[in-house]
């Protein structure tokens, strides 16, 4: 098991480490992250070609936004968060195509 995500930047600069390429074939979107309180920030991240691509800041048209805050993303990247609970609970919000929200794990598995 990987060790434990400390810093949002942390997640998002391991992300191409964590990518599973196999399970982005014919995934073409871009993900935008809207991360809110400490340690909070706006990503987005490109999958296209069975690669990924990941940036500081917003962009025009991602295909799916998600928000929530930090603290709850890095005990949801941690394990510690259910994501289905996190949605359902209002501490997840997605706005945008909702599959691509069931792609994260397995495109970024935590194990």
């Amino acid at each position: 098991m990987a060790e434990e995500a400390t810093s949002v930047a942390d997640v998002f600069k391991a992300m191409p480490e964590r990518f599973n390429a196999a399970a982005a074939a014919g995934v073409n979107a871009v993900y935008q992250f809207d991360l809110t309180g400490d340690d909070g920030g706006t990503y987005h991240v490109k999958v296209a070609e069975q690669a990924c691509e990941v940036n500081e800041g917003g962009t025009d048209s991602p295909n799916i936004t998600i928000t929530m805050a930090a603290s709850d993303y890095l005990d949801m990247v941690n394990g510690k968060l259910n994501p289905q609970m996190a949605f359902m609970g209002g501490k997840l919000k997605i706005k945008g195509d909702m599959s691509l929200a069931l792609k994260m794990q397995q495109l970024f598995p935590t194990a």
